[in-house]
């Protein structure tokens, strides 16, 4: 039969046999997916790029040949920085292809083996492109099923970020990694796509007195001699591999898991971050069992780029979540719930990021309503749909990054990272948990996790699953929720949920009172919490604007916004979301007494969420604008190759 016969989800199908093939066959069979008669326009068609397995974001050809199995021999090297040694891949070859395609950024590759070690296997280094680095490319004798890499990383690979004793904050210096989304590449050469899955072991040498993790089974102290050996033995992605080495300490929080953190910090962290057996505990009752043995939890120093990373077993966190009063704690929720939905099932490009991190945000909730009750999750689905609103501003509402399934070919993926996938994700699928009830979701999620665990998933296959398993049982309830505009169309669809929370309503109270004059000292703001502060300032000028009677929006004056950092301290806050958010203000209305702050906060925090509004804040006038070049001279050196790219953006930074 010609293709063209085929019906266009035959088509999509089709299009996923290689991806399916290279990741080590279909999930097991139950529940079944039906596929379904017809496709909608602005479903995608089987992926095309850089890679014949569809992944535009790889050089590699897992179709061909699949590296199952990774061994590590490694040195870390402070005084060069630069990590060297030996990348050992088993091999599947799929097809009896005679060439290996690899992924390399920056990587100087010395020597390529055979299994004995000692026989040479030619490679070849293809032209480099933006973004994804160089393709290598290795000969293969008939037969080989392992080939033996010998390389070393450069001093500027984008993954590793070293930190000298004065920027960790520590005696010692510091190494972390940051492989997601792309960036695997520049310290191991690997398959560097989602939609392939490895095995590692690893030995890693490092400078004695220094404790070296990886998203691995750890040890809890250091090694008197510095070497230390790992093993992975569940397949996850290349994005997940990780290595942290440094001057830290370890303190159990049970059997299960525990936190990492500089010795100065570890205390105050394991009294942070208590609730994690608790939320462990909340998400097994969900969505079945927690599949990665243990769950720990290494804070980095402040120059981390994000506010997590889930790699397994070892969940990567900024110390910006050390608010005191545990009321930053579900963004470990969040990378908790990355055990399931990312970890466990994994989007198979980063066209399908949406899978991963929509997942997450609705299961965070689901994890915090469980601990905490209904209002403090729906204060964060309130703050999350803010977020989303301004995401959407901010790109357009007809602008294709704005979709849930997404293209990215040609670009580097953490360019399109927004709170999009994030929370229009989640509430799409709480669009379709109020249209089929909570427990019949639960039930759905939890096959769904069971059915396809230690695989990848597309957006294609997905809705297929979807409505094979829930939602073709109801004829037209698929239309009514609309899933192929959430998906497949701009902005967000009319009737898309909205939340309540009446903590915010006491928030609404204050601001409507400080609007009508009432002094900050004087307004009903005891007990609230980060979210409520959050919402308080979001919705401040909005609120003053309502009170002016007049259109459009009235700014804060000055002296209300000294009332209100006299009244809140917010200017001298410990709380790093709150202060990010006065600062934003502070920059957006001249509040010059807070300048002194927001300079010390741009030189000592490195978390790309923050460092964005502000700078993007700052830029929107000459005088900000030359502020932000003097700050980000200084501060440039001690950001993450991750924040540099956005910031270098932001400012059109020459160096």
């Amino acid at each position: 039969m010609k293709l063209l016969d085929y019906s266009p989800l035959a088509l999509l199908w089709l299009g996923c046999l290689p991806w399916l093939l290279a990741c080590g066959g279909p999930p097991r069979p139950a529940p079944t997916v039906r596929p379904r008669e017809t496709a909608a326009p602005g479903r995608p068609g089987p992926a095309a790029g850089a890679a014949s397995a569809g992944d535009p974001h790889s050089f590699a050809r897992p179709n061909e040949v699949v590296v199952e199995h990774v061994q590590l021999n490694l040195s870390v090297d402070f005084t060069h920085r630069r990590i060297a040694g030996r990348a050992g891949l088993r091999l599947r070859n799929l097809t009896g292809a005679d060439r290996l395609y690899l992924d390399t950024r920056d990587l100087d590759i010395q020597r390529v083996t055979l299994a004995d070690g000692s026989t040479d296997a030619p490679f070849t280094l293809g032209e480099a492109v933006p973004n994804l680095g160089r393709p290598l490319e290795i000969r293969l004798p008939p037969g080989a099923q392992w080939v033996n890499v010998d390389y070393a990383t450069r001093p500027e690979a984008a993954a590793l970020q070293w930190l000298t004793p004065e920027q960790a904050g520590s005696p010692s210096p510091f190494l972390f990694t940051q492989s997601e989304a792309i960036l695997a590449r520049t310290w191991v050469p690997c398959q560097d796509s989602p939609g392939v899955r490895i095995t590692y072991e690893a030995t890693v040498a490092v400078p004695p007195g220094l404790l070296a993790l990886m998203s691995a089974e750890n040890p809890q102290a250091a090694s008197p001699d510095g070497v230390y050996r790992f093993a992975m033995r569940q397949p996850i992605p290349s994005y997940l591999l990780a290595l942290a080495v440094g001057d830290l300490s370890f303190r159990a929080f049970d059997r299960r898991s525990g936190v990492y953190a500089l010795p100065a910090v570890v205390e105050r962290a394991a009294r942070e971050l208590a609730d994690t057996p608790r939320m462990i505990d909340a998400a097994v009752r969900l969505y079945g069992p927690y599949k990665w043995g243990r769950y720990d939890l290494l804070v980095l120093p402040a120059s981390y780029p994000y506010g997590g990373m889930e790699n397994p077993r070892l969940t990567f966190v900024t110390p910006t979540i050390l608010a005191g009063d545990r009321s930053l704690v579900s963004l470990v929720a969040h990378e908790l719930a990355h055990s399931w939905s990312g970890n466990l099932v994994t989007n198979a490009t980063w066209n399908d990021f949406w899978l991963n991190e929509g997942f997450t945000v609705y299961f965070e909730w689901r994890i915090m309503e469980a601990l905490n009750g209904k209002e403090y999750a729906d204060m964060l689905r309130v703050l999350g749909r803010h977020d989303l609103e301004d995401a959407i501003r901010e790109r357009g509402e007809d602008s294709p990054d704005t979709h849930l399934f997404l293209n990215l070919a040609g670009r580097d993926p953490d360019e399109a990272t927004s709170e999009i996938a994030y929370q229009k994700g989640a509430l799409f699928l709480t669009a379709v948990e109020q249209a089929v009830g909570r427990e019949r979701f639960d039930r759905f999620l939890r096959g769904y996790f069971d059915s396809f665990a230690f695989h990848s998933m597309d957006t294609a296959r997905f809705l297929a699953y979807l409505h094979a398993n829930l939602l073709d049982a109801a004829p037209g309830l698929a239309a009514r929720i609309g899933v192929e505009q959430w998906v497949f169309a701009p902005g967000l669809p009319a009737g898309a949920p909205r939340f309540q929370a009446g903590a915010f309503a006491r928030v609404d109270q204050a601001l409507a009172a400080f609007a009508r004059g009432t002094p900050a000292g004087q307004l009903a703001t005891a007990g609230w919490s980060t979210q409520q502060w959050l919402h308080f300032l979001h919705d401040l000028p909005a609120s003053l604007a309502g009170a002016s009677g007049e259109p459009g929006q009235r700014p804060p004056e000055l002296n209300e916004l000294a009332d209100l950092d006299g009244a809140f301290r917010f200017t001298s806050s410990g709380n790093a979301e709150i202060l990010a958010a006065w600062l934003q203000l502070a920059i957006q209305y001249r509040y010059e007494p807070a300048y002194p702050a927001l300079e010390s906060f741009l030189t000592t925090v490195g978390r790309r969420k923050f460092l964005k509004p502000l700078y993007g804040e700052l830029v929107k006038t000459p005088d900000g604008t030359e502020m932000a070049l003097r700050i980000y001279a200084r501060a440039r050196p001690t950001y993450h190759s991750v924040s540099q790219a956005a910031i270098d953006k932001i400012l059109d930074w020459r160096g």
